[in-house]
């Protein structure tokens, strides 16, 4: 029998290995400008063409490489960080692994410029697919600069998997923004296209949090100090009152690199325990100092999972640092028990003490029963757009003819023909109704998110929605990230009713709103917009014009606790069933739920 097992020749060892290392083009922003960070860099600029699939170019100003270095590192296992086995386990510097420069050689067209201070002239090499096709001298200044154009360009599969531009572009700006954050010292910008997203000055660790995110994060950041022979801690966290509903700025940072960990993610969260609700999460910037040897980096390709040695004292540390710290500055709750509440209403020395006050009704007789009209059946308004007179809950059920949905439903639930249908509240958050077959539950939220939802859809598809002009208008600066995801959609929520002027770096002046959310602050409700639009999970079904209208509808739609009367709950109820949905969101969560007698019964042991 012949032999089977052979050696693989190097191209295709490497597109393994690049198969590891270079995942989308985000990866190799990730592994080029942690070399410049490793090189001493001061200063590192990043261009980007086509969301990184035509160019991705990093130009610093470190070290740079001799001739000999630069062809070097074009080989696997190929590192200046480590000499010895020891090192591994006292790692300082941002990549070691000797894998990035050869691996996204292989799957690209790269260009090499490099030079050393003490050199008159530089390296000028080209490679194709990890074929060096010339290497030169050349004239260049000190640092290094590369360029990796047509990503996956002898791959077409793994070309084809990447996804849209916007997802992308996304997936870069949040690597180089975690690189940003962790390297305040290190001058960063960020071109995409031709445009300027970011320019990063060196600053302290409070200031490029400000730069990244704007200057209204200035007011929001609580500081965080804690020292132990375990960890040191030290950076920022949010305050409570501006804690969001998804997770966009956390951040750990273990000895300058970021890092993911749910566990100690959990402790922050216990430490807002009880200050914010619990679908809700702050924002931090955290940067643990560890020793290098109590901790496993190397067990995760991208290395942003670490194993640590003592991971529960660090979580009871990290808890008490960041409750400490709210407590400081006054941002957890408190009890006075030294305060007598009986003395606090007392005047103050010179003013009169007020005479207690009985208020009357002169009007009133014990005698006389007051007589009040009951409320006619069915889902009816005094302003009803669709009749005057009042409907039933059949015919609402029914309203549409040759829907079997709707019929089935109706059928299934057997609708109680009485002319009175009682409606309750219960706890602000749904509405209850009896029917003769059990009873029906509505949360209002969800209900009238599916109203918003079509209104917003049908705006969309025949022309331009309703505006509330603003009388002041509001200066809106955002993130660089969010202010390319708001102009990405800008000419869509001018459909929708917003009325926006761009204002200079990452700065819209909002002069006008949709009508439908005119009680809404204006930052509000675009913050909570863009929160929304990025927590939609449903990425290849929703498009953009998806995704911003059900934003709209979730951030403008009335909300758990608030309380109805039963003239708003009638309206709700009557626009939920003339929807093309009424029973559930497009993400299958149910609006309406029904229980029958049977399953009351069998609660209660009946048989």
């Amino acid at each position: 029998m012949p032999d089977i097992i052979e050696l693989l020749p190097d191209s295709v060892a490497n597109q393994i290995a690049a198969g590891e290392v270079v995942q989308r083009p985000a990866s190799v922003v990730k592994e080029l400008m942690e070399n410049s960070i490793d090189a001493g860099s001061d200063q590192i600029d990043l261009l980007i063409k086509n969301a990184g699939k035509t160019l991705i170019k990093v130009i610093d100003n470190g070290i740079g490489m001799s001739d000999t270095d630069a062809r070097l590192s074009l080989e696997r296992h190929a590192t200046s960080k480590i000499r010895k086995v020891d090192d591994l386990f006292s790692l300082t510097t941002m990549g070691f692994r000797g894998e990035a420069i050869p691996s996204i050689s292989a799957v690209s067209r790269m260009e090499i410029k490099s030079k050393t201070a003490d050199s008159d002239l530089g390296t000028h090499l080209i490679l194709e697919g990890n074929d060096v096709i010339s290497q030169e001298v050349c004239n260049c200044k000190a640092g290094t600069q590369i360029s990796v154009k047509d990503l996956f360009f002898n791959i077409p599969a793994r070309r084809n998997f990447l996804k849209s531009n916007p997802v992308e572009y996304r997936h870069m700006t949040e690597e180089f923004i975690r690189l940003a954050l962790a390297n305040p010292g290190v001058g960063m910008n960020l071109n995409n296209d031709g445009n300027e997203i970011y320019r990063l000055p060196k600053s302290n660790f409070r200031q490029r949090i400000v730069n990244v995110y704007g200057s209204k994060y200035n007011q929001r950041l609580v500081p965080v100090e804690e020292t132990t022979d375990i960890v040191k801690i030290s950076g920022f966290i949010g305050k409570p009152e501006f804690a969001r509903r998804t997770r966009g700025e956390q951040y750990f940072f273990v000895n300058g690199r970021f890092i993911k960990n749910a566990y100690l993610n959990h402790a922050i969260q216990q430490a807002y325990e009880e200050l914010i609700p619990s679908d809700q999460f702050a924002a931090y910037f955290l940067r643990l100092e560890i020793d290098p040897a109590r901790i496993d980096i190397n067990i995760h390709p991208t290395k942003t999972e670490i194993k640590f040695e003592e991971e529960r004292s660090i979580y009871a540390i990290l808890r008490t640092a960041v409750r400490q710290a709210l407590g400081k500055h006054n941002l957890t709750p408190s009890l006075d028990f030294e305060q007598e509440v009986s003395f606090s209403s007392l005047p103050k020395k010179g003013e009169p003490i007020p005479l207690p006050r009985i208020e009357v009704d002169p009007e009133y007789n014990p005698f006389q029963t007051e007589k009040k009209e009951k409320k006619q059946a069915g889902i009816h308004f005094p302003f009803n757009r669709e009749s005057e007179k009042s409907k039933s809950w059949e015919q609402l059920y029914k309203h549409r003819e040759g829907d079997t949905e709707i019929e089935s439903i109706s059928a299934t639930l057997e609708v109680e023909k009485t002319d009175v249908i009682p409606l309750m509240q219960l706890h602000r958050r749904y509405i209850l109704s009896q029917l003769k077959s059990g009873f029906i539950l509505i949360d209002q939220e969800r209900a009238h998110q599916r109203i918003l939802i079509d209104k917003y859809a049908e705006i969309m598809k025949n022309g331009r929605g309703p505006s509330q002009q603003l009388l002041f208008p509001v200066n809106l600066e955002l993130s660089a990230d969010d202010y390319s995801l708001v102009d990405s959609v800008k000419e869509d929520m001018e459909m929708l009713g917003f009325d926006l002027r761009e204002f200079g770096q990452n700065t819209f002046i909002v002069q006008g709103i949709p009508a439908e959310a005119a009680n809404i602050d204006p930052t509000e409700l675009i913050e909570g917009m863009i929160d929304a639009f990025k927590e939609d999970q449903q990425e290849l079904k929703n498009t953009a014009k998806i995704k911003l209208i059900h934003a709209l509808a979730k951030k403008s739609s009335i909300k758990r606790g608030q309380k109805l009367e039963e003239e708003e709950m009638l309206r709700l109820i009557d626009e939920l069933f003339a929807t093309s949905m009424p029973y559930s969101l497009s993400d299958q969560k149910p609006i309406i739920v029904t229980y029958s007698l049977q399953d009351l019964d069998k609660q209660f042991k009946r048989k």
